[in-house]
């Protein structure tokens, strides 16, 4: 997807505080944590035990899940390929105004696109934001195990299309700062994000 050309009579508006003292005042550094993965992977689980940890130690976190999105702000997004671009797309902007605003961004989306994931890095980076990709690589019959919301078991009945990682694809990251496996615990696991965001930070 190609974002959407800038209207000429719209001007980026400078506020009268810069990113560094607003994250000087806050005490801490804003930075977008993307967890990418099958449907049923973890992603969320692990997300909402990260940001419990962020926030009971004093900093600022907040989890953008991708179910939860697609309530507001991508609710008009349906699930062609074209339109799961524009959702990454989406989250993606969302995520850098929370790192540049000095939160964690926790995002929580399958985006199973590689290119897609790739361009919101490339947003983030562009601006001096932090971006740690983590790849809950949890296999495909652990997911369709867990099936939490029972869309593998819709899409073996042929009562569900385009399920991702089942007749629709998934490209798992080549490079990402983290992989998460099945065999960590929920606790491990939000321990080894905790420690890619500072090693991201540093």
């Amino acid at each position: 997807m190609t974002p959407r050309t800038i209207s000429a009579n719209v001007t980026w508006q400078d506020g009268t505080l810069d990113r560094e003292s607003r994250w000087r005042r806050l005490g801490q550094q804003g930075a977008t944590i993307w967890l990418t993965g099958l449907p049923a992977a973890g992603k969320s689980t692990i997300a909402a035990a990260v940001e419990q940890r962020l926030i009971d130690s004093g900093r600022f976190a907040y989890r953008l899940d991708g179910d939860n999105l697609r309530h507001g702000i991508c609710g008009d997004l349906g699930f062609t390929r074209e339109d799961r671009q524009s959702n990454v797309w989406r989250v993606g902007q969302v995520a850098r105004l929370f790192a540049d605003a000095g939160t964690v961004a926790l995002v929580s989306l399958v985006s199973p696109y590689a290119s897609c994931r790739e361009r919101v890095r490339e947003l983030h980076e562009r601006d001096g934001l932090a971006f740690i990709e983590v790849f809950v690589d949890t296999p495909p019959g652990e997911c369709a195990r867990r099936d939490p919301k029972g869309l593998y078991a819709k899409a073996q009945a042929g009562e569900l299309a385009g399920l991702t990682g089942f007749d629709d694809p998934y490209e798992p990251p080549s490079a990402p700062e983290l992989v998460i496996t099945p065999n960590l615990c929920v606790d491990e696991a939000a321990e080894a994000v905790l420690m890619a965001l500072d090693t991201g930070l540093s």
